[in-house]
């Protein structure tokens, strides 16, 4: 189990995309992950594009960087929701600032963008915010995964497959 004793923390808000978050979710168990849901509050439930849910354990901020080893931050519509919460942001920047690996899918890049954490990295992203990952100093290009140090990005979910396989990779 290539990571046992490893705590990731993925992300959740409202209209979070299905795929992007249970694929992930369970893949970090398989390898060994304690999976750890953080929302802007806890317990709070929070619901799918297409109806599923899932109640986060953690207030995103009640915890720290420190508490975790890395985070996913699934697509769907949820990180525009998400990037509203002070709190959130901070997770996401300075998770990313310590080094630790950060796996961002489809528009989880405006979680990124409003992280300030793009500047001169390579990423990737759904096509309709590449502007926004250009415009925040991305180096945005059109591949399944794009990994550039800790950050690990893809674009949709068809690119789960190859964004878990890098996303483990990175410990």
């Amino acid at each position: 189990m290539e990571l046992a004793g490893k705590k990731i923390a993925i992300m959740a808000a409202d209209l979070f995309n299905d795929y992007e978050f249970v694929y992930p979710y369970y893949r970090l168990q398989e390898a060994g992950a304690q999976v750890q849901v953080v929302g802007s509050s806890a317990p709070t439930t929070f619901h799918s594009k297409l109806g599923l849910s899932a109640t986060s354990e953690a207030a995103a901020g009640n915890v720290s960087a420190d508490d975790y080893h890395g985070l996913v931050i699934p697509g769907g519509y949820a990180p525009d929701i998400m990037r509203r919460d002070e709190f959130m942001v901070k997770l996401v920047k300075d998770i990313f600032n310590q080094g630790k690996p950060v796996g961002a899918i489809c528009h989880a890049g405006w979680m990124l963008v409003s992280a300030g954490v793009l500047t001169g990295k390579e990423c990737t992203s759904f096509f309709a915010i590449k502007d926004d990952m250009i415009n925040a100093g991305g180096l945005w290009r059109d591949a399944e995964v794009v990994v550039d140090g800790n950050l690990i990005t893809s674009r949709k979910p068809d690119d789960l497959p190859a964004f878990m396989k890098a996303f483990i990779a990175a410990f």
